[in-house]
């Protein structure tokens, strides 16, 4: 539940069951106090009509002495029960509590005195009731009797400080749960919370395990995992990366060190030009640019591999048309290929239109092309070729092959380097495309910067494509490029 409903709902239970629970406490006190009226009232009627006989007589209410009206009324007297008699004109004949040196034959007020007569009234202390003493038609006193009611006050009493010390309970009850509830929904998954993130912080693995909830402070917790587990992958990454330039600079340093080495040694030689023909002296010209073209070639890739990891710059991509980009874009390699007296079959089966980065894709063929020359014996044969979603592929494509790119070019065009050479290990396959992988035993003899894969393949993302290479023994290497073909 949500900590704000969880709340709410809170608040309305703290607020509306100690009103609940008073009122109920309210209505069984009420109820006793009913039934404790009725008993009480039936009680004082009943001695009401024990002593009506004797009150009654008109004897009474004549003077005279103390001790006539005490032998006749103290039988029905006592400390809780109070008679009083008067005469008609407002004088007080006798009272059982009463000091009747003080009080007797008093004058009292004769409205109050014939107020409320015959009616038994109910007090907060006490019960009374007046009634008048006639003699034939004519009035010749009044008796009141008073009971105090000291034991439905203490009954009050006792059930008001009943009442009370419900009610403090209650709300002692009702806080501590309250407390309970809040420490297990909000102060102990924060404290928990600060703690992974104090620990975290410190770079320490926090040893505290949190349970998720569905609330507020379980998306917080879900959030600060996410965010956790992001910055511990870009730490990795970093350590990755960090390797990684490690890496690329110890395997710069070797492979510049070999060419290095014999630019260093033919320009010393050509320094002494009198111990060298001139067919020496134009050869080790040659090998010395060859060389330098070798370093240059290394130095642009490190600096465009370079470029691709850290630039946070958006690709500019342009519509072209398939038939006349794939034109341009395999073409330019004949050349290169006749000088190693190679075969190159280029095929192409295009119909869509697509967004492209022109030179990306240039540097992507030029990569692959490259390696496919280098790794293909005198004689043998490459194909270079494009092939859209709908297009069958040719029957040239090596057989171990074409079913696993059937299913993997689906959706998209493909563009196929296919060249007839030394297979490549399956467990170096996927090596290819990391920085500085070659297949060539030696490195720096000429060959390729080892960075020529890894820029295809961070090229190829960018287009939101992907790049698979398929090796084997008796048959070849086969480099298959996929990018996304424009909706039209």
């Amino acid at each position: 539940m949500k900590i704000k409903y969880w709340l709410m709902i809170s608040y309305l239970i703290v607020m509306v069951l100690p009103v609940m629970t008073l009122y109920f406490l309210y209505i069984s006190i009420h109820s006793y106090h009913e039934k404790q009226d009725i008993t009480e009232f039936m009680e004082f009627s009943n001695r009401l009509k024990e002593m009506e006989p004797i009150l009654e007589k008109p004897s009474l209410y004549s003077y005279q002495t103390v001790e006539r009206y005490e032998k006749q009324l103290a039988p029905y007297a006592s400390d809780k029960l109070k008679i009083n008699l008067y005469m008609p004109d407002g004088r007080m004949l006798y009272s059982t509590l009463d000091d009747p040196s003080i009080y007797r034959y008093i004058q009292y007020n004769v409205d109050k005195l014939y107020k409320d007569l015959n009616s038994i009234l109910k007090k907060h202390r006490t019960y009374s009731f007046k009634k008048p003493v006639f003699h034939g038609e004519t009035i010749i006193g009044i008796y009141e009797v008073v009971v105090s009611r000291d034991e439905w006050i203490d009954g009050v009493n006792h059930r008001t400080t009943k009442l009370i010390g419900l009610m403090i309970g209650f709300f002692i009850i009702l806080y501590t749960i309250v407390v309970i509830m809040l420490n297990r929904k909000l102060n102990k998954p924060l404290t928990m919370l600060q703690l992974q993130m104090s620990s975290f912080a410190k770079g320490e693995r926090p040893q505290l395990s949190i349970r998720q909830k569905n609330d507020e402070i379980g998306e917080l917790i879900a959030h600060f995992n996410r965010m956790k587990a992001k910055i511990q992958q870009t730490q990795l990454e970093l350590k990755s990366q960090q390797k990684e330039k490690e890496y690329i600079v110890a395997s710069l340093s070797h492979d510049l060190k070999t060419p290095l080495t014999v630019i260093q040694a033919y320009s010393e030689a050509l320094l002494d030009e009198s111990k060298l023909s001139n067919t020496e002296r134009s050869e080790y010209k040659t090998i010395v640019f060859e060389k330098l073209r070798y370093m240059k070639q290394m130095l642009d890739d490190l600096t465009i591999y370079t470029t691709l990891q850290t630039s946070e710059e958006k690709t500019e991509f342009v519509e072209v048309d398939g038939e006349e980009f794939f034109d341009m874009l395999l073409s330019g390699y004949e050349e290169s290929c006749s000088k190693k007296d190679i075969q190159l079959v280029v095929e192409k089966s295009v119909s869509a239109a697509y967004e492209v980065n022109v030179n990306q894709c240039i540097r992507i063929v030029d990569n692959i092309m490259g390696n496919a020359i280098r790794h293909t014996m005198n004689g043998e044969k490459i194909w270079l070729a494009v092939y859209s979603s709908e297009s069958q592929l040719p029957q040239w494509i090596f057989k171990p092959f074409k079913q696993h790119l059937d299913h993997w070019r689906k959706g998209g065009t493909i563009i196929i380097i296919q060249n007839i050479g030394e297979a490549i290990p399956l467990a170096r396959q996927d090596e290819l495309f990391e920085p500085f992988k070659q297949v060539e035993a030696a490195r720096g003899q000429g060959g390729s910067s080892g960075l020529g894969l890894s820029i295809a393949k961070m090229l190829i993302e960018k287009h939101e494509g992907k790049i698979h290479l398929w090796s084997q023994e008796g048959c070849g290497t086969l480099v298959a490029c996929w990018i996304k073909e424009k909706v039209v």
